[in-house]
């Protein structure tokens, strides 16, 4: 049984202030809800306040990017030891970072190699463009960033892997997949992906969340498809009482 695991990104919103407003507000409703696991992922510069808050509240902290050196001269960067002082997670290869940063699958997953060196649990995105849905490349886009993505990393860590399946033409769109489609994708081209780097075992152990214009009205239509196991929220997880309603789906 996989644990069912909701995500928050909240991208580049909130101040400081604003973060302690909002994570106060999410551990207080979040914490009737048990058997999820949570996780809130703001900007860099409000990963501190979020940790003293969040400390014991049993609700996970992540980083939204991270560097794959451990130190130097990458000025604007973060190394990874900086995340983990603060973290346990990590987002890598949001297609908001292969868009506007150029980030490649050899760079993700050289971000991987990095997680795993200092034991961040890495939440790594895949998804197609909307160009390459309209024209059927769909299996092509995603079984390649899955397995280019997640090579090389040890059998003992890759089940920690967390996988995200955002199909670029639904964030932040209004256009949500349907459940039973992006089921489709996950067991047919990511599972298999993971199969042929760590065998059939370890495919099944990884969780693959789905992301794209996740609310609290849809959240079940992708929760009780068999092979989706929670969401990485974007826009919901800034409103209390959607990302409340998407993490109780997710417990049901």
């Amino acid at each position: 049984m996989r644990t069912p695991f909701v995500a928050g990104n909240w991208k580049m919103n909130k101040t400081i202030s604003e973060t302690r407003e909002l994570v106060t507000a999410l551990t207080l409703k979040l914490k009737e809800i048990g058997g999820v696991e949570k996780v809130l992922c703001p900007p860099f510069i409000s990963l501190a306040a979020a940790a003293a808050l969040l400390e014991g509240s049993g609700i996970g902290l992540g980083a939204q990017n991270m560097h794959w050196e451990e130190k130097g001269a990458y000025t604007g960067e973060v190394a990874p030891a900086m995340v983990k002082e603060l973290c346990g997670y990590v987002i890598l290869g949001h297609s908001e970072r292969r868009a506007y940063f150029s980030e490649s699958d050899e760079i993700v997953n050289r971000k991987l190699h990095a997680a795993q060196k200092v034991n961040l649990t890495p939440i790594v995105c895949v998804g197609e463009t909307l160009e390459q849905y309209e024209s059927n490349q769909t299996r092509e886009v995603v079984s390649r960033q899955t397995s280019q993505g997640l090579k090389g990393v040890t059998s003992e860590f890759a089940p920690q892997i967390v996988v995200a399946y955002e199909p670029v033409w639904a964030i932040g769109t209004g256009k949500a997949s349907t459940g039973e489609a992006a089921n489709v994708v996950v067991r047919d081209f990511i599972r298999p992906a993971i199969a042929e780097l760590y065998g059939q075992q370890t495919a099944q152990a990884i969780r693959v969340l789905y992301g794209g214009s996740v609310t609290g009205a849809n959240a079940e239509e992708f929760f009780s498809q068999p092979d989706i196991d929670g969401a990485l929220v974007g826009g919901a997880s800034l409103k209390v009482d959607d990302f409340y309603a998407i993490t109780k789906a997710a417990a049901r």
